[in-house]
């Protein structure tokens, strides 16, 4: 039978509706179309796409069992490995991880890895009636702190172990930046909901309202008797760029308008937290956190909305397909621009200007590429005198975040970083501090879910052979 050369296609909502709405985008594989797509895998002997997925799932093997139809069957061999595949088949990417090592890829479009993964989790949240198998208690406790990405993986992996884990949360839903940071239309609530009552079921405790720092500190764990402690608590703390007009009102940064609107669900009528619903709206950054909240303001109302980015539509690090649904939802690119100034008055009509007045405009300077920085990417050369005013009435700055300073400065002997990130050992996520271990982007600052997901294997794994010694004596 002859190979389809490119992908099966993935069912989306039409732009133009999709827009205006908070729904999923995409609305997934039919049973036919994932039988179909797996039939494409040529089940190689090497399995390359294993070696590019940061927590090695086994998917020559899920996949076969798809063309087999044994749907619940390829999602027990994703749960080998993962604990969190329907997020991970809709946010990862798998573009630039396990389908750019597959070897059809060579010569035609790669498997849809990522789309296969989400259509078995899927159908598993749908069909699957029975219950977990809770392992036997090995009488160990461990801390996790946060319960992002990383957080959740590394309670899934060790209680699966038999360790009793608890996960403490500094917000009052479950999920970090599953919940607050990625939107409805990209990731429903629902299925992190569904994901994080999965590991409640092999006996993860989550408690939420919990500041680790405040509430109480990683020493205070220790002396209530967790052996381990995990630190997956994320890089919240957003970056600003320190030019004028950063205080006036109606800029933000990405966290916080995220936030308000996937959180806390402002984007509802009868919401109690407030967001502006602005006409015109410029997001400065070109990563997947900018699309994001770009494509949220476009949703919430807004006619007009421009991502300033000061490289290449080439050099954007956003997904590719998240570039291609917001350009087909009307989103603009306002390319090789860097701002200079946010400009505001108190009343557009009164050209009097007032330090926190509103904000009416977006300076932005032209750039040009010059030379690739140490990173390879050709580092923005303002042209001089090529300023121009883009006419807003909101500003949302994303730029990157830092992991929050607040584990740090009360926690003796744990070692940072001049970005604020904990310094670990790579190949356990093992600090400074004795019995304590951290991953994800409290680590390395904001990256993928799906790095995250990889450094709580990893630190879970380490933990239990810390644990295991360590009990032997």
């Amino acid at each position: 039978m002859a190979i389809q050369p490119k992908k099966h296609i993935m069912p989306v909502q039409e732009p133009s509706v999709r827009a205006r709405n908070f729904k999923e985008v995409a609305t997934g594989y039919t049973e036919e179309l994932a039988v179909a797509e797996a039939q494409r895998c040529l089940n190689c002997k090497n399995r390359p796409c294993v070696e590019g997925c940061p927590v090695n799932i086994f998917i020559p093997e899920f996949i076969s069992k798809i063309k087999e139809k044994d749907f619940e069957g390829a999602y027990r061999t994703i749960s080998l490995s993962s604990s969190l595949p329907a997020v991970c088949g809709r946010v990862c990417p798998q573009e630039t991880q396990c389908e750019s090592k597959c070897t059809l890829g060579i010569k035609f479009e790669p498997v849809g890895i990522g789309r296969l993964e989400r259509f078995v989790a899927d159908y598993h949240n749908v069909n699957f009636q029975g219950e977990v198998e809770v392992p036997v208690s090995n009488g160990h406790k461990v801390a996790v702190i946060g319960s992002g990405p990383s957080g959740l993986t590394c309670a899934g992996d060790l209680a699966k172990k038999g360790y009793k884990v608890t996960i403490f949360e500094a917000l009052h839903l479950a999920g970090g930046v599953l919940v607050y940071g990625i939107p409805e239309f990209r990731l429903p609530k629902e299925i992190v909901k569904k994901e994080v009552e999965t590991l409640k079921k092999y006996g993860v405790d989550v408690e939420t309202n919990v500041v680790v720092g405040k509430t109480l500190t990683i020493d205070e764990l220790f002396e209530e008797g967790y052996e381990a402690v995990f630190v997956g608590s994320g890089a919240g703390l957003p970056r600003f760029m320190g030019i004028p007009g950063e205080s006036l009102k109606g800029v933000y940064s990405a966290n916080e308008f995220l936030t308000r609107a996937n959180l806390m669900k402002a984007y509802k009528e009868d919401s109690e937290t407030p967001i502006m619903r602005a006409k015109n709206v410029a997001v400065v950054g070109g990563g997947n956190v900018a699309m994001d909240a770009a494509r949220t303001a476009l949703r919430l109302g807004a006619e007009n909305v421009y991502i300033v980015y000061r490289r290449s539509m080439e050099e954007l690090p956003a997904r590719k397909e998240e570039v291609e649904h917001a350009e087909e939802e009307g989103i603009k690119f306002e390319i090789l621009r860097n701002p200079v100034e946010i400009i505001g008055y108190n009343n557009p009509n009164d050209k009097k200007d007032f330090k926190n007045g509103f904000v009416t405009g977006i300076k932005v300077r032209k750039c040009e590429l010059g030379e690739p920085d140490e990173k390879g990417r050709r580092r923005p050369v303002e042209i001089e005198g090529s300023e121009y005013v883009i006419d807003v009435d909101c500003v949302i700055m994303s730029i990157g975040t830092s992991p929050n300073p607040l584990i740090k400065n009360t926690t003796a002997g744990l070692e940072v970083n001049s970005h604020g990130g904990i310094i670990v050992e790579e190949s356990t996520g093992k600090t400074s501090k004795t019995g304590v271990y951290a991953g994800g982007d409290a680590v390395t600052g904001a990256a993928t879910v799906i790095l995250a997901m990889g450094a709580g294997k990893t630190a879970a794994k380490a933990i239990d052979e810390y644990l295991t010694e360590k009990n032997k004596k």
